[in-house]
């Protein structure tokens, strides 16, 4: 089997399965399926309004999906689980499902997809799209498309980030169709640039300098000088050229 033919029948499982768990668990408030697969088997999903319902007493409900999912659909080996949706509103199954319910008691189709649109809006979406389709009031077909908020139609924002979903319900002049589109609000665009406040200025320190601290000088102790004796004085004496007369000798002395 070729890559091409391969995803495409995947794709169309996962459509088979998805159409199918709608049916099943249409009071639940069934909001869509998640498959993967791990080494163990196929690890299934259930998004849901009310998980009860989904799992059953006992688990009856659930292990009847595991038993259908790998006879009719052949997944193998599936561990299901169920996942209840915090906020409804954006969830695009859940609202399909609240406007097919309300067009089958008789609502007004503008009046049901205005109500479906506000509470999507209210509830805080960057962007909604509901689209309904059919013979809605005379024999030629024909769509009304209610609109708000911001809501890209190309680029990676709409694959990825959109919620689809669609619902048919059976009136009297015939099926009507069901197209709903959400733009939750964590929806990340490449295109916005966040721009961060400005800081405040920071405040000037003013640094005084401090003296520094140097250590107490201790006191130095008075020396007492002791008076000395008066130098001998010294006479001058002048020195001439003229050679000394010889000291007389003691002989002579002694004659004299």
């Amino acid at each position: 089997m070729s890559i091409v033919k391969r995803f495409i029948t995947e794709s169309i499982k996962r459509t088979e399965i998805d159409e199918f768990l709608e049916k099943k668990l249409e009071r639940a408030g069934y909001g869509g399926v998640n498959l993967s697969k791990t080494p163990l088997g196929t690890h299934v999903v259930i998004y849901a309004m009310r998980p009860g319902l989904v799992i059953g007493r006992g688990g009856e409900t659930i292990k009847e999906l595991a038993q259908a999912l790998e006879q009719n659909f052949k997944v193998a080996n599936p561990q299901i689980s169920v996942s209840e949706i915090e906020v409804p509103e954006f969830n695009a199954h859940v609202i399909a499902s609240r406007v097919a319910s309300a067009l089958e008691r008789g609502v007004h189709f503008r009046r049901a997809g205005f109500w479906a649109l506000n509470q999507v809006m209210e509830a805080g979406a960057l962007g909604a799209e509901i689209v309904i389709s059919g013979k809605l009031r005379t024999e030629r077909a024909r769509f009304e498309k209610f609109r708000a908020g911001y809501f890209p139609r190309c680029g990676e924002p709409a694959l990825r980030a959109m919620k689809k979903a669609e619902a048919h319900v059976q009136l009297k002049p015939g099926i009507i169709g069901i197209r709903v589109k959400i733009m939750p609000p964590d929806a990340y665009f490449p295109d916005k640039v966040e721009i961060a406040p400005a800081l405040p200025p920071e405040e000037e320190k003013i640094t005084v300098p401090t003296p520094k601290t140097t250590p107490k000088q201790e006191a130095i102790p008075a020396i007492e000088v002791e008076e000395s004796a008066p130098e001998p004085e010294v006479q001058a004496t002048e020195v001439t050229d003229e050679p000394a007369a010889p000291a007389p000798k003691p002989e002579e002395e002694a004659k004299e």
